[in-house]
Formats: structure tokens, sequence, C-alpha cells
């Protein structure tokens, strides 16, 4: 669910194909708020960072599987087809060529991330003190 959040509607909507599943929409998708803590130094005390858009849908297809998303931002289509695509993969065997698209698209997030990162660490700058005479 990580990858599909993290995902873009196109991404989504290209593993799905174009014909999509017969489906109830079981909670129609919804906007709302969450809280968004954050740490110093990414181990310390916790704070509230702020809050952050969330969109959040359930259905359940013709088989009866049921297919939940959340998804940061106001994209009701994308939580929609996100929540669809959930049920899909639930059917699907794990070594399935759905699954295998599904650790496709995380690779490709995992390289983003770590090209972000490298870019960001580039710019990193240590400061240190000096203390004159003891």
């Amino acid at each position: 669910m990580a990858v599909l959040s993290r995902a873009s509607r196109a991404e989504i909507a290209a593993l799905l194909g174009p014909d999509l599943p017969e489906h109830e929409v079981l909670k129609a998708p919804e906007i709302g708020t969450v809280m968004v803590e954050g740490r110093a130094g990414g181990a310390g005390r916790r704070f509230n960072l702020g809050e952050a858009t969330v969109t959040r849908c359930v259905v359940r297809l013709a088989d009866g599987l049921m297919g939940f998303s959340y998804a940061l931002g106001r994209d009701a289509r994308k939580a929609r087809l996100a929540a669809i695509l959930d049920a899909r993969l639930q059917a699907q065997a794990p070594g399935s060529a759905l699954h295998q698209a599904v650790g496709a698209l995380a690779a490709r997030q995992a390289t983003a991330r770590d090209l972000a990162s490298r870019k960001a660490a580039a710019t990193k700058v240590d400061f240190f003190t000096l203390v004159r005479g003891a």
C-alpha cells in the first residue's frame, strides 16, 4: 500500500489497464487531514510538524474482495483506483505479473528516493566550533 500511496494516478491506472473491474464503492473517496509528526535528527523526540491532506476510499469487487486506499493529497480518482488495485492484488498469487509490476514500481520509487537523498547529502555542511586558547 505504501507503494500505491506514493505512485501517481497515471502509474496506478497503467497497472490496472483500460478496463476497470466491476466494483461497488463502499466508502466514496473522502478528503480529510492527518497530523504529521517529525523527529529532530530522525531519532529525537517526536513533535507535531503540521497537517497533511489525505484521501481515502474503500471498494468491493464483484468477487467480494475489498480494497482500501489512503493517499496524500486531494485526488479522489487516484484513491479509488488504488483501492481497486489493492483488491485485485489480494486475488493474485504473490509472484503474479501484477505483483511483479508493483515491485518494479517500488524499485523505481526507491531509486528516485536514493537519488534525492544523494543530492541532499552533497549539499550538507558540517559546522564545528573552534576553541581559541584553552
